[in-house]
């Protein structure tokens, strides 16, 4: 039976593996503070982390549970909650933004009553609009990774046959979509080993698939994150094993399974595991985790093109996009992106939601690549960044037909985007700078505040021995007069 893995930076209680919690326990409300949002349209400021009121009874506090978007609704399944596991399924709705609980069953072919078990460390994918659930750790260790249906019409689970070798049983790893394919790499499983294997599900003909990938492969390790880039390449960052935490960064060409590990620009990311992702479009937005120093506070984005890292925000305090274990999930509305991040650890177990309305732009869709190259038109994803060259080329971009009728357009395009790179360079130079200096006056404010502390200490004694002396020199003249 595998551990619960504690938080690598906080550590609550002594966690008890035990059954899931009786589901109409009352919820615990660890929100300490009022919030007077309502609703995401209300959410007026880009790049910045709101808290959400969110009216209805909200889930118990949880972290490493999963989260995924099907239908204007968030559902979210299981987690951890001191040492439990839970097995609930709560939702959120976008439209009304109030909280529900659904009462799942089990669709089974036996006549014995079947039950999905309560777990954590396990991943959650939008199917359509149904939701696959994968992996993670439960109170009863099975031999093989499983594979769980949910759809939300009908408010059923169902247990997946699949065909080939299945991957062994495990928490923590990354589950990424990559076209009409899941794939699964790492984790931790049984006796807390840590696994660095990759497997790929076929989602038409359910079949696995066992992959012997060259060069640089990942060390292994759990709690890290993974995206999936022009549904070529899977890109892996951070984690941690028993002992560390990582902030490397792995690429996998899924044409030739090899690995690599890329050189990175930009600000350099701190080592974390437990952190949350997701795309939009080419960037890659990374919240929250820790290490064994403390959690990390900046909301980072990787634009994938280029690998280049940038700040987004910081947010200081305990809250899910800063904790360790939290979920991460993308909506749209009104033409707006919003990233919703919910629950997690940070010293606490946490149940509240945080919104982010992001300023970053999807790229141009492969459909849209198509129909672009079709009328002789290059798409702005693929021309030459001024500064520096796009890591990947696809060359289906690169076919000369789509020159013919096009030099005009690409160096008009050309000139444009070249303009566009520069006042993006420059802003993430200002951006960094920016932070550097928050992070100077809070360190020369800090140093401040103990100069005047041992100033007023010197103050204190020097009063003390003035006081001292005007008593030697009160009784010395006394003692003359004698």
């Amino acid at each position: 039976m595998p551990s619960i893995q504690e938080p690598l930076h906080f550590k609550p209680q002594e966690p008890k593996v035990v059954v899931a919690e009786n589901e109409n326990d009352k919820m615990v409300d660890v929100q300490d503070k009022e919030v007077t949002m309502e609703g995401l349209c209300s959410v007026a400021a880009y790049d910045q982390w709101t808290p959400l009121s969110v009216p209805g009874q909200r889930p118990k506090p949880r972290y490493k549970h999963g989260a995924a978007v099907v239908q204007e609704k968030m559902y979210v399944f299981g987690g951890n909650h001191n040492g439990r596991y839970l097995g609930d399924i709560q939702v959120l709705d976008f439209k009304s933004l109030s909280w529900s609980k659904l009462e799942a069953k089990v669709q089974s072919e036996s006549a014995e009553p079947a039950s999905v078990a309560p777990c954590a460390g396990h991943s959650l994918i939008p199917s359509g609009n149904k939701i696959l659930s994968l992996a993670g750790h439960t109170r009863e260790h099975t031999e093989s990774l499983s594979v769980k249906e949910f759809d939300p019409q009908t408010c059923t689970w169902s247990i997946l046959r699949t065909y080939g070798k299945s991957p062994s049983s495990r928490g923590g790893q990354s589950v990424t979509r990559v076209g009409d394919t899941l794939v699964v790499f790492g984790g931790e499983g049984g006796g807390r080993s840590l696994l660095n294997d990759l497997h790929v599900l076929d989602l038409e003909t359910m079949t696995w698939d066992e992959f012997e990938s060259t060069g640089t492969t990942p060390s292994p390790r759990s709690e890290h994150a993974a995206a999936c880039y022009a549904d070529w390449y899977l890109l892996i960052f951070g984690g941690g094993s028993h002992s560390t935490c990582f902030s490397d960064l792995y690429l996998l060409d899924m044409q030739t399974m090899g690995w690599s590990r890329p050189e990175q620009h930009g600000i350099i990311p701190e080592p974390r595991a437990g952190h949350a992702g997701v795309t939009v479009g080419d960037n890659w937005v990374i919240t929250g985790g820790g290490n064994s120093k403390k959690g990390v506070p900046e909301t980072l984005v990787l634009n994938m093109s280029t690998l280049v890292w940038s700040v987004v925000t910081s947010f200081e305090g305990r809250a899910p996009p800063t904790s360790e274990g939290s979920s991460l999930v993308l909506h749209t509305i009104n033409g707006e992106d919003f990233l919703l991040s919910f629950g997690g650890y940070s010293g606490r177990y946490s149940n509240e939601v945080y919104a982010l309305k992001t300023s970053l732009r999807p790229s141009v869709s492969s459909s849209r690549i198509d129909e672009l190259e079709t009328n002789g038109m290059t798409p702005l994803s693929a021309e030459v960044n001024s500064s520096r060259e796009p890591i990947f080329e696809i060359e289906e971009l690169r076919d000369d037909k789509n020159k013919k009728g096009g030099d005009i357009s690409k160096t008009l395009v050309q000139a444009v985007k070249r303009e566009k790179n520069q006042v993006e360079e420059r802003l993430e130079q200002e951006k960094l700078q920016s932070f550097n200096l928050k992070k100077e006056l809070a360190d020369v404010e800090n140093k401040n505040a103990e100069l005047t502390k041992e100033l007023q200490s010197v103050r204190d004694q020097l009063s003390d021995e003035a006081a001292r002396a005007s008593k030697l020199e009160v009784h010395k003249g006394s003692s003359g007069q004698g």
